[in-house]
């Protein structure tokens, strides 16, 4: 079993986590020297979703070295889609046949690095078959690297990373998020930001949903939840909590897949309150979205 448990990472003796983490790295460390130094500024979606020629750059610097190593596999990335929920559910759409398929955020939280606040990551997952089996979320202004392979458990700084032990909501520190989408998801997120404030400990908010997701699986949140995610905010981070021992859901509790764009996740052991909480207060938007 260990080694068809390892053949199912390695291609012709090039591991599939090695690239990731090579590849997260390298954009990472280039988005860093880019901070403060970038040129063109453009609005995407909305006013609030913005993107540079750094998000550009970093995209195509990850999409060659993927395809140097692994020239067969198909890459969906956040800047290759047009801006608005209904392209990337038709991307996603599109490339979710294939059997190998790398998952890119080349910088989660442009808004942050270009204001210079230091919270944004690189995201990079590959998903066999449908299946996130690689996930790699790399925070550059902390030199953080959080790596998961399927069934191998999930690392930061080369240990072991397990979910917090929170057993009750009111203990929790959870994150969430302000959507792009000011029509749609803005305001459920708010209505679940107004409902859950007085029953955590605390709420944040910083501005990356990979770095929010990889926190959780580090312990240092218990939880997460956004509407209106696409594949590329969660796909790595969705792995790297299941392998620290958490849960990943879409906000009615269904299981995790790349289609879920309604996210709930936590250590696990709040889990069904934070749903309910959620619920309660009409915040978890409509199904299978």
């Amino acid at each position: 079993m260990a080694n068809e448990s390892n053949s199912s990472f390695i291609v012709g003796s090039k591991n599939f986590t090695a690239v990731a983490i090579n590849t997260a790295s390298k954009a990472g460390e280039w988005i860093q020297s880019k901070l403060g130094d970038f040129n063109s500024l453009h609005m995407k979606y909305s006013p609030h979703d913005l993107v540079t020629e750094v998000d550009k750059g970093a995209e195509t610097m990850i999409r060659n070295l993927i395809q140097t190593h692994f020239p067969q596999h198909s890459i969906l990335g956040e800047e290759g889609v047009e801006p608005g929920p209904a392209a990337s559910t038709k991307a996603l759409q599109e490339a979710k046949e294939a059997e190998y398929l790398w998952i890119v955020d080349p910088l989660d939280g442009t808004t942050n690095f270009v204001h210079g606040f230091p919270f944004f990551s690189v995201s990079i997952a590959l998903a066999h078959k449908g299946e996130v089996i690689v996930g790699v979320v790399y925070d550059p202004i902390r030199d953080e690297l959080f790596v998961a392979e399927k069934g191998k458990g999930a690392y930061v700084r080369g240990r072991r990373m397990r979910t917090s032990a929170e057993d009750k909501l009111s203990d929790s520190l959870i994150a969430t998020g302000f959507p792009a989408d000011r029509d749609y998801a803005l305001p459920i997120n708010l209505q679940g930001i107004q409902a859950l404030t007085p029953k955590v400990r605390n709420i944040r908010v910083a501005g990356s949903a990979a770095l929010h997701l990889a926190y959780v699986a580090a312990g240092r949140l218990s939880g997460f939840w956004e509407i209106g995610l696409n594949a590329w905010d969660v796909a790595a981070g969705s792995l790297l909590i299941a392998e620290s021992g958490g849960t990943v859901t879409d906000t009615f509790g269904n299981p995790y897949s790349l289609e879920v764009r309604n996210v709930l996740a936590s250590n696990g052991l709040i889990h069904q309150q934070f749903q309910q909480e959620l619920a309660a207060a009409q915040a978890i938007g409509a199904g299978a979205l």
